[in-house]
């Protein structure tokens, strides 16, 4: 995992790492081992960060991890604590991240101070649209995540509110044994989220880059395509993310470079080893 943080081009998944290259599960209610643990590689092509003109290619460790507790859970919708469940509502505790970025090798960003990886952890409510035992499922996310600089000392960066609209299906025609899921929706940032990416101090400017003080609200919007199936000894997945930052908040800071963006990557993980356990749970 050091060298996944130290990797500056994978800044853009710093809130769907788990929901982008390792695939959002689609509900389907069996029995599955209590907890999974493997490893693979991922190769991914991404923009520096969401607004940036540049991007980069790159190879890294793919973990495969997942915990099926009653109340703890770790999987590809990421690490969380259940709060509540029932057939139609869930109200969890997840967590995401972000991670750094080295600006001298980012022309927008050049001269200025490195941005730190993050956590962000807070509250999300899922509500069901359609049974999550049927082939296909329906379902409303409204995440809201408090952000951490991972500094000395931690500090407290903003807040994100993203909420989504997910559709994932699985056994489709012609496609047995994979899963496919399409999520997407707008993305809210409060002043100093918005300040930590995209503001300029008047000690940063160049001929190039004025001073500019980025203000709180609308954030883009993202929709990510994922496919994944997981065979006996190993599992699969891929990606494509599209984010489009038209009429945001920070559109007309100097670190933006590009309204648009596309982010896509291949994963694979041998999974070595399962516990004999096993549980109830919504796959």
């Amino acid at each position: 995992m050091t060298k996944l943080f130290a990797v500056r081009r994978l800044q853009i998944l710093r809130r769907a790492l788990w929901l982008s290259l390792l695939a959002i599960p689609c509900a389907h209610a069996g029995t599955f081992p209590l907890w999974e643990a493997g490893v693979g590689i991922g190769v991914l092509s991404l923009p520096d960060y969401r607004g940036a003109d540049q991007r980069g290619q790159t190879v890294l460790p793919l973990p495969y991890l997942v915990y099926r507790g009653e109340w703890l859970k770790a999987d590809r919708d990421g690490i969380r604590t259940m709060l509540f469940q029932s057939e139609r509502i869930e109200l969890n505790i997840s967590a995401l991240g972000t991670l750094p970025v080295t600006s001298r090798n980012n022309n927008a960003r050049r001269g200025m101070a490195d941005l730190r990886p993050t956590v962000e952890l807070g509250p999300t409510l899922n509500i069901h649209l359609r049974p999550p035992d049927s082939r296909s499922t329906l379902q409303l996310r409204f995440p809201l995540r408090a952000a951490i600089a991972l500094d000395t000392p931690l500090r407290h960066v903003g807040w994100v509110f993203a909420p989504s609209l997910g559709w994932q299906g699985r056994e489709l025609p012609g496609m047995a044994g994979w899963n496919l899921s399409v999520s997407g929706g707008p993305q809210f940032q409060d002043r100093r989220y918005n300040e930590t990416f995209y503001s300029v101090a008047s000690s940063e400017v160049l001929p190039s880059r004025p001073a500019y003080a980025a203000r709180a609200g609308y954030a883009g919007s993202q929709v990510t395509v994922t496919l994944t199936r997981r065979f006996p000894n190993f599992w699969v997945g891929a990606f494509a993310r599209y984010d489009y930052l038209g009429g945001a908040a920070f559109e007309d800071s100097p670190l933006m470079r590009s309204r648009n963006s596309l982010a896509a990557g291949f994963g694979v993980s041998w999974v070595f080893g399962q516990s004999r356990t096993m549980v109830e749970a919504n796959e």
